[in-house]
């Protein structure tokens, strides 16, 4: 009788202990920029479970001014956020260590990004520069990184000229989005000012890494406003979403030029309000496009890719759970999709059907002020 119990009780000791295994290596961690109000807001840190859809709070960096977009080193050691200063005082870029184990961000230094309004952030492949957009400054700049990860100032900032026939968001240039080719011989630049995506070749190591392409751009219609942009995992696809148009155009990519081949709307048939779009991002997988609209809509898209063409099909679309769905994020397993939403304070979580691509929302959800930007950091 005592054998039987020592053995019952080792065996829901093993069961415990495995469930507890299961639960961590299925959290991934999550950081979150946002716009924030007080010293005490930064970029949170969140476990994310890719099992139950659930939030573990774990940490804070205070004292980061409106980390609104963020970017992880290839080697997760770092992480870059802008300092959108909203025209008050010139953007900054702030350098932070990653500390996995703990799951802590350490504040490393901060430069200059070089103009006003920061609202992108990447880096090269292997996380020598920092390239950030500069929304109301019209330009970029690129920052070194030194071994530690600290960022020296920028050794080149470049500003667009021109404007658009929105006069009321396209009075001068509004870059928006820096995007490096899967090669990284080519830095793609979207400008919603000045309806354009710029085209630079990257010579790393350079005094000046970035010089013009030939050709140089790629022009939108008048008043489109390309924001984002994005890459397909198989390189030879590039989809761009308009913000002021509500649409998304297909590229046919090929050594740097830029061919297109399909416009598709995100908007409902005949809608008469506000064109708002703002983010695109698609599934590791490469089967599914997904898009968001802002205000009054605040919806996601879901599209289809050809395998074959890469043309989209419009497949679902579903309300995203709450205002001014900013910025969103498939997880490193592909089961959620998770929606930040700067106008309700909440990041909102989808279940993925990877086959069919289409979304679920979840009865969780993240309560968090102003959540802008999501990424995912590995494991803990």
């Amino acid at each position: 009788m005592i054998k039987v119990l020592l053995t019952s009780t080792a065996l829901l000791l093993s069961s415990t202990l495995l469930a507890q295994t299961d639960s961590s290596s299925a959290e991934k961690y999550l950081l979150i920029g946002a716009y924030t109000k007080t010293s005490d807001e930064g970029i949170s840190v969140y476990a994310f479970n890719t099992q139950t859809g659930a939030f573990r709070f774990v940490s804070t960096a205070p004292n980061v001014e409106n980390p609104s977009y963020l970017v992880i080193s290839p080697d997760h050691k770092y992480v870059y956020a802008v300092n959108e200063t909203n025209g008050n005082k010139p953007g900054n870029v702030s350098a932070f260590s990653w500390d996995t184990i703990s799951g802590q961000l350490n504040f490393l230094n901060k430069q200059a990004s070089g103009g006003d309004d920061p609202c992108y952030i990447t880096t090269d492949q292997d996380g020598k520069y920092v390239v950030v957009a500069n929304y109301s400054g019209g330009s970029f700049s690129i920052l070194p990184v030194k071994a530690d990860g600290r960022l020296e100032a920028p050794v080149q900032t470049i500003e667009h000229t021109g404007s658009g026939p929105n006069k009321e968001r396209q009075e001068k240039p509004h870059v928006h989005c820096v995007y490096f080719s899967p090669d990284h011989q080519q830095l793609y630049v979207s400008d919603l000012g000045i309806d354009q995506v710029a085209i630079y070749n990257y010579r790393q190591g350079d005094v000046q890494p970035l010089v013009p392409a030939n050709p140089g751009f790629v022009p939108f219609p008048p008043g489109s406003g390309p924001r984002h942009l994005v890459f397909h995992p198989n390189g030879k696809w590039v989809y761009v979403v308009h913000e002021l148009d509500g649409k998304i155009t297909s590229f046919q990519y090929d050594k740097g030029k830029l061919t297109p081949f399909q416009a598709v709307s995100i908007l409902p048939d005949n809608f008469k309000g506000k064109s708002w779009a703002a983010d695109l991002h698609i599934s590791s997988d490469g089967k599914f496009l997904y898009a968001t609209n802002r205000d009054p809509l605040n919806n996601i898209l879901t599209f289809s890719i050809n395998a074959k063409t890469g043309t989209l099909l419009k497949k679902g679309e579903t309300p995203t759970g709450g205002k001014t769905p900013r910025n969103f994020v498939i997880d490193p397993t592909g089961n959620y999709l998770l929606v930040a939403h700067q106008g309700s304070n909440n990041v909102t979580v989808f279940k993925r059907d990877k086959v069919t691509g289409l979304l679920k929302k979840q009865k969780g959800e993240l309560k968090t002020t102003s959540p802008v930007c999501l990424k995912f950091i590995g494991s803990n």
